[in-house]
């Protein structure tokens, strides 16, 4: 089987710290902030071993290009495969229930 890398694009950076940053920070749970990161990167970084695992977007402003999306919790991280260069880019983390 072959592995994948998995990269992060800065928006996906950016997503992810604030995420942590409202739930450590405006809610007031750091702990659960922390956990739901790890949970995030874990499910991201088993991207590794099969990307082809999350379904075609097929709507929204990435919908029909070829993007992924990997639900998680109540999450959903958007990414594409490059296929020659065994990459998954990451491009953004949401949250499921925000319409992009």
């Amino acid at each position: 089987m072959d592995k994948y890398s998995v990269k992060l694009l800065p928006r996906a950076y950016r997503d992810l710290d604030g995420i942590y940053e409202y739930i450590a920070e405006t809610l007031i749970e750091p702990g659960i902030a922390l956990k739901l990161l790890d949970t995030l990167e874990d499910a991201i970084f088993s991207l590794e071993g099969m990307p082809q695992r999350g379904a075609l977007r097929k709507a929204g402003a990435f919908a029909n290009k070829g993007y992924r999306q990997l639900f998680v919790g109540n999450f959903t991280v958007l990414y594409r495969i490059e296929e020659t260069a065994k990459r998954v880019l990451v491009v953004t983390v949401r949250y499921a229930k925000s319409r992009f």
